[in-house]
C-alpha cells in the first residue's frame, strides 16, 4: 500500500474502467459484472482507496449535510437533544448544522435560505411560523421536533399528557387545593400540552383549575422571578407545577433563599428529569423524558426516509412520573 492516498480517477485509471463504476463498486449499488468487480476490489484493496464523502454527496447532488433548528441553546436540555441528534448524523456520514434563532426578526427566512445547503432540517416545535414551516418543507425533508405534525410534515415528541398524572397525585394524594402552573404556552406546543394536561389534571380531581398560568420563560433566572411572584404574596399556592426542570429548580432556589420549606410550606415540580434534578435537596418530583431519545429518533427519521410511504407521521416517546422529595413523598 502506497503512503499517498489516491484519487476515484486515479484508481480508475489503474483498474482500466470509468470513474462511475468504481463509484458503483466502492458504494456497492448499480450493475457491474464479476469480474470487473473483482478486479476494482482488488486494486481498491492494494491501494486503501476511500471514497471521499464530499465527492459522494456532490455526485449524488446531496450537501452531506443536515440541521436543526432551535429557539435558543442555553441549557441542559438543548444539549441532550443535540448529543442525541448528532450522534445519529455522525455515524451515518452526515455533519450537522447547530442553528438558534433566539427570536431574531428573520429567523424565517435564514431557516428558509439554509434550505439549499443542507439535505434535511429538524425544527423545534414553535420555533418558526408554520406557514414558513410549509414553505421550508417544499424545499428540503423536514421533521418537526416536539411540536404537532402537520400534513406531510412529520414530528417527533414526547408524551405530555403524564402532567395529569402528576396533577391528580398533588391534589388526592397529597391534599394539595391551591396549584399554579408556570410555564408559557403561548408559541410552544410542549408547554401547551402540558398545561392543558394540568388542567385535565384538576378536572379529573373534581377540583377547579386557575383560569391561567404563570406566563414565563423556561431557565432557571425565570423560575427564580416566579417564585418572587408567586411566594411573596399573603395566599402562596400550595404547589407550584413548572413546565420544565430549569424553571422548577429556579423556583426551589427562590423558595430555600426565603427561608420556606420545600415541601411543607410550598411543593414543587418539574418536567423533563434533568441531572440536577436528583443532586438537589428535597429531589425535585419530575417527568422523566428521553431527551436524549428524542434527538435521536428525530435525526433517524430524517435521515432514513422522511415523506416516505409508510413513514410514521406522529412518533409519540414515552414519559415517566418520578416522585422525589419535593412534592412530599419519601
Amino acid at each position: 500500500m502506497g503512503n499517498k492516498r489516491l484519487t476515484v480517477r486515479e484508481i480508475a485509471e489503474i483498474a482500466n474502467v470509468s470513474i462511475a463504476t468504481v463509484s458503483r463498486v466502492s458504494r456497492g449499488t448499480g450493475q457491474v459484472s464479476p469480474e470487473t468487480r473483482e478486479r476494482v476490489l482488488k486494486v481498491i484493496e492494494e491501494h486503501g482507496y476511500r471514497p471521499s464523502q464530499m465527492g459522494r454527496a456532490l455526485a449524488e447532488q446531496r450537501h452531506g449535510s443536515v440541521a436543526i433548528v432551535f429557539p435558543g441553546l442555553a441549557g441542559p436540555y438543548f444539549s441532550e437533544v443535540i448529543q442525541g441528534f448528532e450522534f445519529e448524523a455522525l455515524e451515518a456520514g452526515a455533519s450537522v448544522h447547530i442553528v438558534g434563532t433566539h427570536g431574531r426578526a428573520a429567523a424565517d427566512e435564514d431557516v428558509l435560505a439554509m434550505s439549499a445547503r443542507v439535505d434535511g432540517i429538524a425544527v423545534h416545535g414553535g420555533t418558526i411560523q408554520e406557514e414558513t414551516l410549509r414553505r421550508l418543507a417544499a424545499e428540503v425533508p423536514v421533521v418537526v421536533l416536539a411540536g404537532q405534525p402537520l400534513e406531510g410534515i412529520p414530528a417527533v415528541r414526547a408524551d405530555n399528557s403524564r402532567v395529569a398524572e402528576l396533577t391528580r397525585h398533588l391534589l388526592l394524594d397529597h391534599g394539595y387545593r391551591r396549584l399554579t402552573f408556570v410555564g408559557n404556552p403561548d408559541g410552544s406546543p410542549d408547554v401547551t400540552e402540558r398545561w392543558e394536561a394540568f388542567k385535565q389534571g384538576h378536572r379529573e380531581a373534581r377540583v377547579p383549575a386557575p383560569k391561567n398560568p404563570v406566563r414565563i420563560g423556561m431557565q432557571q433566572s425565570d423560575g427564580v422571578i416566579a417564585a418572587g411572584e408567586l411566594l411573596d404574596g399573603r395566599r402562596p399556592p400550595g404547589a407550584i407545577v413548572c413546565a420544565n426542570d430549569e424553571t422548577a429548580l429556579g423556583v426551589l432556589i427562590g423558595a430555600l433563599g426565603r427561608g420556606l420549606r420545600v415541601p411543607e410550606d410550598v411543593a414543587i415540580t418539574g418536567f423533563d428529569d434533568v441531572a440536577m434534578s436528583s443532586l438537589v435537596q428535597p429531589g425535585l418530583t419530575t417527568i422523566r423524558q428521553p431527551i436524549r431519545e428524542l434527538g435521536a429518533v428525530t435525526a433517524r427519521l430524517l435521515l432514513s426516509g422522511v415523506g416516505n410511504p409508510g413513514a410514521l407521521m406522529n412518533t409519540v416517546l414515552t414519559t415517566e412520573l418520578v416522585l422525589r422529595g419535593s412534592c412530599g413523598c419519601r
